[in-house]
């Protein structure tokens, strides 16, 4: 019986690296299934992402020391992930449910490999789809105290052992500490293909503007408002004849599209972060 993992790595630029590392898998017997790797010449920085399968008894433990010497040679930052672990993800969400729902379908019908182990909301709207899914339901209103209130975020996300926060449209300003603690493990839904339209009513602002193109743009949380590594984005073709309403419309199946794609990434460990850009291997 052969067990799955997922190794990425960055490091300085220099010959070898790809060498030193499949030496020591193929030592271990391990079979890669996948191999990717991408060189920033800008930063002269090597990324690499390598799904293998190694033999029964070649476990995570093992992999670890056999890999070390490689590590330590150069100066590797590495993650190794054992695919069997289904990922958990903590969903936040206000009163819009579109993204919501379009996660929960993906992960029904098994596109997405994942488990929602809580879904938190500053309003009840979404009670009635937790209690339907199974899902329990946390509802925690912002009432002047933000911190205690994402303290609550915070010891729920290490109650359930949450591998990623979602939030597929919560419509509040989550503060720099927040954002800060949980850095590379919350994705946003921007309803707008940034940097345009920010703040309020963007579909409005689009529409005024008289747009051709509108988009949506899923990214890290940083504590820069909407200025997150972005890690996936899309864009719709639309025409003067739409109304506001039209065009809400075709967002929000664009947002719920897009949020969906970049859970999957991040789950198959396919995002590394490089500054304020991410390498994204599809």
């Amino acid at each position: 019986m052969t067990s799955s993992f997922i190794l990425t790595l960055s490091c300085a630029d220099r010959p070898g690296i790809v060498a030193a590392v499949t030496t020591e898998l193929a030592a271990l017997n391990a079979n890669i299934a996948e191999s990717n790797q991408f060189w920033d010449k800008e930063t002269g920085t090597f990324f690499m992402r390598l799904a293998f399968t190694a033999p029964d008894g070649v476990d995570r433990d093992r992999l670890e020391r056999a890999l070390k010497p490689a590590i330590e040679r150069f100066g590797m930052r590495t993650s190794l992930v054992d695919q069997a672990k289904k990922k958990k993800l903590l969903v936040m969400v206000s009163k819009f449910d579109h993204a919501l729902l379009h996660l929960l379908y993906q992960i029904r019908v098994g596109w997405l490999d994942a488990e929602v182990v809580a879904i938190v909301s500053n309003h009840e709207d979404s009670r009635g789809t937790a209690d339907y899914e199974g899902i329990p339901y946390h509802y925690l209103p912002v009432k002047g105290d933000k911190q205690a209130q994402e303290d609550q975020v915070i010891a729920l996300f290490n109650e359930t052992g949450a591998d990623l926060v979602v939030l597929a449209r919560y419509m509040q300003i989550l503060s720099d500490r927040f954002a800060t603690r949980l850095f590379g493990q919350i994705i946003n839904i921007h309803h707008s293909f940034l940097p345009s339209f920010k703040g309020a009513k963007p579909y409005h602002q689009a529409h005024e503007r008289g747009v051709k193109i509108i988009g949506a743009t899923a990214h890290y949380v940083t504590p820069e408002l909407d200025e997150g590594p972005i890690i996936e984005q899309e864009t719709a073709r639309v025409t003067h004849a739409m109304t506001p309403d039209d065009l809400i419309a075709v967002g929000r199946d664009t947002e719920s599209r897009v949020l969906a794609r970049a859970v999957k990434l991040h789950l198959e460990s396919r995002v590394m972060l490089n500054g304020k850009k991410t390498v994204v291997f599809g």
